[in-house]
């Protein structure tokens, strides 16, 4: 079993989670939300990845913002650099600056976005790339931003199922996730005995719910992937977060966590069923900071 590297991550807890709105396919107003078990059940997640030895920033909850438990749509960190949400349904839209200004106040460098991006709901690191996610949340536009931003190569792909509306619902990245470091270096202080490069990048993907020009993206990329079944996608068995040897998923995702272990992954069920209310799991909880490393500049890449 490998080591898992050490992650920096940001959660907020859901104090004030409910669904008092509709504007994904998982949310219904009708059915009560249990808020104290919503709760339980994130403590549960933050505990875990504190015993695999990650650390867990948080950021207070704000009255009236019930979905600011999913921080991974706040903003996205790659190399110490934040870019910031601008999220596209106004009930959500308060987020974006909440977040910016903690990170701001912590003493990052921010780019307030000029196009409508869910953070890393849409933005995630593969390795030197970042896959970017489009076709309900995310503009096309704020990829190439991004790709500005951090100098790396940004990759379109194009959703078409909305009941994965984020990139994060259907695609998790399972090695390769804090990214390369500039130079080529490891980021990982070596939690990939015997690589003197870069870590490979392992994916797991839904390819139904991307269209085909997205789906070859991704065969020719990454031909090694593991491909998720519609029984485990749609319990967002793939809103995972993985730390390169450990997955934390939905329990309900059993054929998955099968597969992963089959391929050397230690797998760790952890329930987050109330916040699925609101369309999200684990990942949507989790908010990776990813930190500058040491070396050269990264050289500019392009939006795809």
């Amino acid at each position: 079993m490998r080591p898992g590297q050490p992650r920096h991550y940001l959660m907020c807890r859901p104090t004030y989670f409910t669904v008092s709105y509709e504007i994904n396919p998982w949310m219904d107003r009708r059915t009560p939300v249990d808020t104290p078990l919503a709760v339980a059940q994130w403590e549960r997640l933050r505990d875990t990845f504190r015993d695999l030895g990650h650390t867990v920033e948080t950021i207070d909850p704000v009255p009236g913002l019930p979905d600011m438990v999913y921080a991974a749509n706040g903003a996205t960190v790659v190399d110490g650099l934040v870019y910031s949400a601008r999220f596209a349904h106004p009930e959500r839209g308060p987020e974006g600056p909440a977040y910016l200004k903690w990170f701001a106040d912590k003493g990052y460098v921010t780019h307030l976005a000029e196009h409508v991006n869910e953070g890393e709901g849409d933005l995630l690191v593969a390795g030197d790339a970042v896959l970017a996610g489009t076709g309900f949340r995310t503009e096309r536009a704020a990829h190439a931003e991004a790709a500005a931003l951090w100098g790396r190569e940004v990759v379109t792909l194009e959703l078409v199922d909305p009941r994965f509306y984020h990139l994060d619902t259907a695609l998790t990245v399972l090695r390769g996730g804090s990214g390369t470091a500039p130079g080529g270096t490891q980021p990982d202080g070596g939690a990939h005995p015997g690589l003197t490069g870069p870590p490979p990048v392992d994916l797991a993907y839904y390819p139904p719910a991307f269209s085909p020009a997205a789906q070859e993206v991704l065969r020719e990329r990454y031909p090694d992937a593991l491909l998720a079944t519609e029984e485990d996608a749609v319990v967002l068995g793939l809103n995972a977060v993985s730390d390169g040897a450990h997955v934390v998923h939905a329990p309900r995702a059993e054929r998955l966590a099968a597969a992963l272990r089959e391929r050397g992954y230690e797998t760790l069920a952890v329930d987050t069923s109330e916040l699925l209310r609101g369309g999200g799991g684990a990942k949507c909880c989790t908010l990776e900071i990813r930190e500058m490393a040491a070396g050269p500049v990264a050289t500019s890449g392009s939006a795809s």
